[in-house]
């Protein structure tokens, strides 16, 4: 039996080890945490349970379809509900629009906000259909190592005819003028760490996800995920080695022979991409230099608030996002010109509305988050200056008295995101995936100078988020299982 090991035990590299075990790889898995899950765990504090970082459902096939390799369903671990309405955006006081799950609801908001609106939201959806097959289904399960994997003469017309060369903002604005409307459809990008100018309209597949499959949620939390990932790693017989720090891998000859003194004949790393190759990866074998990297558009970081209320706070969903200032300015302040925010967007994610688990009985859930630029100075005077800003606009909007009611608070930010992950500067979502950082212009998956070293997680391919890094380990451990097989990738995808 051949052995292998995973560094991280996120979602990313729980989906290479449970891919790996499958095809009778001897699996260990090595995290610095003290359990599975990376940026999706959960901690509990006075009858709350936080999810501390994924708090958005989407793509629920691609989950489905992972499960579904090893013969079970999401549904064997946990139950899933769709949130109707999705989500809350606020506008200003008394201006808030709630996104229907139903289609014919979604159209009628919209052509109440702008003529004709109505129609263009299904065009727009329609399109995005296409985009979100052809990409999910054709374009994020190659490893892009080079860009003739794209070289087939179907798939390039697809793309073509799906305009992967505009940016999203150019073509949203075909569709709508109204920038209720336009925050509305250019909201699911931020998810791709970038803006819309920035990100090309192959994205648009987005919205696909965000309106038409809709918005979920696992009862118990979004950590439910990562717990069933272990799970099923467990029961494929994956060892995981907990509160263990990898600070260099033994190769010689273009290959990779033990990690922690355990033989192994490959070798997957799903933490941070970055980290690995400047302070783990020894003797002149990285992939890319510190030029490259400081070259890199990052997703954003973000000032994060875990917070246990002593009652109800009305006027709240599940999801809630606060557009009441200009995504422009905001937007600036994190890619053009790096700074705390002067008046920062942000978001409130309230799981007690749906999930009484999560808090103590007539007793609130907030996650509050706030996009931030990688790399900056980060301390706790001014996390509690911004903590002040947050909760005065979220008062002000709400209607509603919080702080003096809050019975638990821990906040989260750049130096978390460095001290638990590595995180490269501090970001939250990896790398943004702009046209210049899509598919084979992203770090390679693979080692250019060890065959048996593959590379999975948000900063490679196909890109940040949940559904992506789940992708990313499957991917991962295909390219894994085809070097010790010598055959094709794709046969075990």
């Amino acid at each position: 039996m051949k052995k292998a090991s995973v560094i991280g035990s996120g979602i990313s590299g729980l989906a290479a080890a449970a891919s790996l075990a499958h095809q009778n790889i001897s699996v260990d898995v090595f995290d610095n945490q003290t359990s599975a899950g990376g940026r999706c765990r959960q901690f509990t504090q006075d009858g709350f349970a936080f999810d501390m970082g994924p708090s958005w459902y989407w793509m629920p096939d691609v989950m489905e379809r992972f499960f579904k390799r090893f013969g079970h369903s999401t549904s064997d671990y946990f139950e899933l509900k769709h949130l109707d309405p999705g989500f809350r955006v606020f506008f200003g006081k008394d201006d808030t629009i709630d996104i229907p799950a139903n289609l014919s609801k979604q159209k009628e908001l919209f052509e109440s906000i702008e003529t004709g609106a109505g129609e263009k939201l299904a065009e727009v959806l329609a399109d995005s259909k296409i985009k979100y097959d052809v990409g999910v289904n054709e374009l994020v399960y190659k490893p892009s190592e080079s860009i003739f994997e794209y070289f087939s003469l179907p798939l390039l017309l697809k793309m073509l005819q799906l305009g992967v060369t505009n940016s999203f903002h150019t073509y949203i604005r075909k569709y709508f003028k109204d920038p209720r409307l336009l925050a509305l459809m250019e909201f699911p990008i931020l998810f791709l760490g970038g803006t819309a100018k920035s990100t090309p309209s192959l994205y648009s597949l987005m919205n696909y996800s965000c309106f038409s499959q809709g918005t979920f949620y696992p009862m118990g939390g979004f950590s439910k995920l990562s717990e069933a990932m272990h799970g099923l790693c467990t029961e494929l017989g994956v060892n995981f080695h907990f509160d263990e720090t990898i600070d260099q891998v033994d190769h010689s000859k273009g290959l990779i022979n033990s990690i922690k003194g355990k033989p192994v004949q490959g070798l997957i790393s799903s933490g941070d991409y970055h980290h690995f190759e400047e302070h783990i990866l020894q003797n002149g074998s990285k992939n890319y230099d510190t030029k490259y990297w400081d070259k890199k558009t990052l997703s954003p970081s973000a000032l994060i608030f875990y917070l246990g209320v002593n009652g109800k706070v009305n006027n709240l969903i599940h999801h809630n996002l606060f557009f009441d200032e200009s995504f422009d300015q905001h937007a600036e302040e994190i890619y053009n010109d790096p700074q705390w925010p002067n008046k920062p967007l942000f978001y409130v994610c309230c799981p007690s509305k749906t999930d009484p688990s999560v808090a103590p009985e007539s007793d609130e859930n907030l996650f509050v988050l706030m996009p931030l630029a990688p790399g900056l100075e980060d301390n706790e005077e001014l996390r509690e200056e911004y903590y002040g800003k947050l909760m005065k606009r979220l008062e002000e909007l709400t209607g509603e008295s919080i702080t003096n009611r809050i019975k638990v608070k821990k906040s989260y930010c750049i130096n978390d995101f460095k001290k638990d992950y590595n995180s490269f500067k501090g970001n939250a979502y990896g790398l943004a995936n702009t046209l210049m950082q899509t598919a084979f212009m992203r770090p390679k998956m693979s080692n250019k100078k060890i065959k048996n070293l593959f590379y999975c997680g948000q900063l490679t391919v196909p890109g940040p988020g949940v559904p992506p890094a789940i992708i990313s380990g499957q991917v991962a451990a295909a390219q894994l299982l085809s070097y010790f097989n010598n055959d094709s990738y794709e046969k075990y995808l």
